[in-house]
């Protein structure tokens, strides 16, 4: 029999907060976080779901010289979870929160194997790290990012990365999954060098990078570029893509 699920609404305000840590943790439910609407003085805002009987997710907050940290915490539900790392939790709980786009971010976001959703096109985000120990994660990377480092990793999930148009200086973009496809679209724009393994699938590459080294591809202006992405993609079993956008 399923447990009853309730909902714990989320909203902090900025109290002067200017630089934000947010690090989000949701146990076993999936995960969707994209930018706050409206003119409000709000840090962040959402709905948590959480078991009757599990209690609510815990949170802290603690600011200080307008440097803020926000943690959320789903509870441990108590139940046993055995699996191997390809198999997803297909948690039955959502977690929905919306970030102040204004606020320069550190983004930590975490399932043990629920899907994750980042919707960062239009946050101001620093740093970005996602994984789940078996769903699909899907990330938009801020369209205005600059010398950003970003890695989204799944036990056997799908991952899907899209690099931000106007994306400035020299980024980092990590991306695998122990069974699933990687797709990482690259804007037409930007310079990158990536690195594509994968163990039993296939390494689909846009002709633009050419073949420099064993699975190594790389922009023909990728040194003198002011502007650039190097970026490593690997499956142990799916395939890996990287495609111009």
């Amino acid at each position: 029999m399923d447990k009853n699920v309730l909902i714990d609404s989320l909203l902090e305000p900025l109290d002067g907060t200017k630089t934000a840590k947010v690090d989000i943790n949701t146990g076993t439910g999936n995960l969707t976080i994209d930018p706050l609407t409206g003119d409000a003085q709000v840090l962040a805002s959402g709905t948590l779901q959480y078991f009757e009987d599990q209690g609510l997710p815990t949170r802290t907050l603690d600011s200080s010289n307008g440097q803020t940290t926000l943690t959320l915490r789903g509870r441990d539900t108590g139940q046993s979870w055995f699996r191997l790392p390809w198999q997803a939790c297909k948690g039955k709980l959502e977690w929905q929160i919306h970030l102040n786009p204004t606020i320069s971010s550190d983004i930590i976001a975490h399932s043990d194997g629920g899907n994750v959703k980042l919707d960062l096109a239009e946050i101001a985000a620093t740093h970005v790290a996602a994984d789940t120990g078996g769903g699909n994660l899907d990330v938009v990377l801020p369209d205005n990012a600059a010398n950003l480092n970003a890695t989204a990793s799944t036990g056997g999930g799908n991952v899907t990365i899209e690099i931000g148009s106007r994306t400035t200086g020299s980024n980092t973009v990590d991306a695998s999954s122990g069974a699933g496809n990687v797709v990482v679209h690259v804007p037409r724009g930007i310079a990158a060098r990536v690195q594509a393994r994968t163990g039993l699938g296939k390494a689909i590459v846009d002709p633009r990078f050419s073949k420099i080294d064993s699975n190594v591809y790389q922009s023909s202006d990728y040194d003198s570029a002011a502007n650039k992405v190097e970026i490593t993609a690997h499956s142990g079993a799916g395939n890996v893509s990287i495609d111009t956008k």
